[in-house]
């Protein structure tokens, strides 16, 4: 019994995370907003089931590398209370990589979503 509340309550906790984040970082709501235009578009266009796959897992990707992001810049916020070279270079660098993430999934998603559209 007692594994089964633990297994709840860390669905809890992931569900408080995802919250907190959206009331600290409002750039995971743009991806969130972007994650919902770009099931809609691929509902519109009725893509095939491989491509909702692949369409799925690059917004949970963006989503999950943000939120990684948002968990890195506030240990560091935390940790270090002042202007530090170190810090800046870290939340620079997770900066980066969901800039990374979010450009080579819209490139991807164009990839999916132009042949549809081309002859759909």
């Amino acid at each position: 019994m007692e594994s089964k509340k633990i297994h709840i309550l860390s669905f809890k906790y992931a569900y408080e995370g995802i919250m907190a984040a959206l009331k600290e970082e409002p750039k995971l709501i743009f991806h969130f907003l972007a994650g919902f235009i770009a099931l809609t578009v691929a509902f519109l266009l009725k893509i095939s089931k491989s491509d909702w796959i692949v369409i799925i897992f690059l917004i949970g990707f963006v989503i999950a590398v943000e939120l990684t992001n948002t968990a890195l810049e506030a240990v560091v916020d935390h940790v270090i209370q002042s202007t530090h070279p170190g810090a800046k270079l870290a939340k620079d660098i997770s900066a980066g990589a969901v800039l990374v993430a979010a450009l080579t999934s819209a490139i991807i998603g164009i990839m999916i979503y132009l042949p549809y559209i081309k002859y759909g």
